[in-house]
């Protein structure tokens, strides 16, 4: 039986509400997977996502990075609330960071098995939890932004990583993709690199159909990708 719940963590004096969701007829502690929210906000698209998680087995967990009740609706609102943490990426990694310590307090989770997926600025998120160093397993960004952080102290990544791409994806350009591909290989990180052909930006959001923005959902490859999201979890959060 799906169970969920709203939970109120703090970054600092910073009020955060996680979407908690797992499956009560499972025993014991599990393997938990964060969920990074799209530019939005904490929405229902990752909510619904971490139910997804929650009915493979694991715990999920949508978390904020903005606040409690924050979301946008227009592209300014949205780029309000991104742009602070996206010129701060010290911020974000404490932001995500105060995520990851409220999920391993969780009664049902494991707190040595952790991974987590980031969507579009989630995935950004989530890339930089794993160069923050923090201990996790494994992380997956799904269409994400790639550039790595500047002006930051830089840590060994523990974590492997799955990047999941649009080949048509305007907002993170060829370049961009080499840049990713050596720094995880100059780090020495177990990284793979899935590319879908005729996909733009936001492929797994059913609600993107922006192609003059670059946004466009596109089913193959959101079915892909999260095939490839499930069979890299069943390995590193065995």
């Amino acid at each position: 039986m799906l169970q969920t719940q709203k939970i109120e963590y703090h970054d600092g004096d910073v009020t955060l509400e996680g979407f908690y969701a797992y499956d009560a007829t499972i025993k014991g502690k599990r393997p938990a997977v964060l969920v990074a929210h799209d530019w939005s906000g904490k929405n229902e698209f990752a909510c619904h996502k971490a139910e997804k998680l929650a009915e493979l087995g694991y715990v999920g967990f949508a978390l904020d990075m903005y606040g409690k009740g924050k979301t946008g609706n227009t592209k300014e609102e949205k780029i309000a609330l991104m742009q602070p943490l996206m010129s701060d990426r010290a911020k974000l990694q404490k932001r995500i960071i105060a995520a990851l310590d409220a999920v391993k307090k969780l009664e049902s989770v494991d707190a040595e098995h952790i991974g987590a997926i980031g969507f579009c600025f989630g995935g950004l998120c989530v890339l930089d939890l794993a160069r923050s160093g923090a201990n996790v397993k494994g992380v997956v960004s799904f269409h994400g932004l790639l550039h790595a952080p500047e002006g930051i102290a830089s840590h060994p990544i523990k974590a492997s990583i799955l990047a999941l791409h649009g080949y048509d994806d305007p907002m993170v350009t060829a370049e961009h993709v080499m840049a990713f591909g050596n720094e995880m290989t100059q780090a020495k990180v177990d990284w793979q690199l899935d590319m879908y052909g005729n996909a733009m930006h936001a492929f797994t959001n059913p609600q993107a159909n922006d192609p003059g923005f670059g946004t466009v959902y596109n089913k193959k490859a959101d079915e892909r990708s999260w095939i490839a999201m499930r069979a890299f979890f069943k390995e590193v959060l065995k």
